[in-house]
């Protein structure tokens, strides 16, 4: 499953530098497919084709955020999900709406990646 910060989010911001994928985001900023990733484009597969570049709107105005689409809990990078491993409030946590097993979270690195 992906990760989520929750609403107990200090916003020290220890977390961003730390994702692989560049999924954490500051509380109102933007976010693109493209950054920190290899996607140009990101094709929804219903005709719905976005550049890596379009700004996307905030998940939340509030506090740090994950992109849950962007989040693999750095698998395939480090052994445990590294926002959770630095966060100083423990407000890192598994999103039970968002349920991936290991298999599913490594197609999405490579997938985010361009990985073959």
């Amino acid at each position: 499953m992906a990760i989520m910060i929750t609403d107990e989010c200090i916003n020290c911001g220890a977390c961003e530098p730390e994702c692989p994928n560049t999924a954490i985001y500051e509380g109102g900023v933007e976010w693109t497919w493209g950054g920190g990733t290899e996607l140009t484009e990101v094709d929804f597969g219903d005709g719905t084709v976005v550049s890596g570049k379009a700004p996307q709107a905030p998940v939340s105005n509030e506090f740090y955020y994950i992109v849950s689409d962007k989040c693999t809990e750095c698998m395939g990078f480090h052994e445990e999900p590294q926002c959770a491993a630095v966060c100083p409030v423990d407000c890192c946590v598994p999103d039970p709406e968002h349920v991936e097993d290991e298999e599913i979270l490594l197609a999405k690195k490579a997938w985010l990646h361009a990985e073959a």
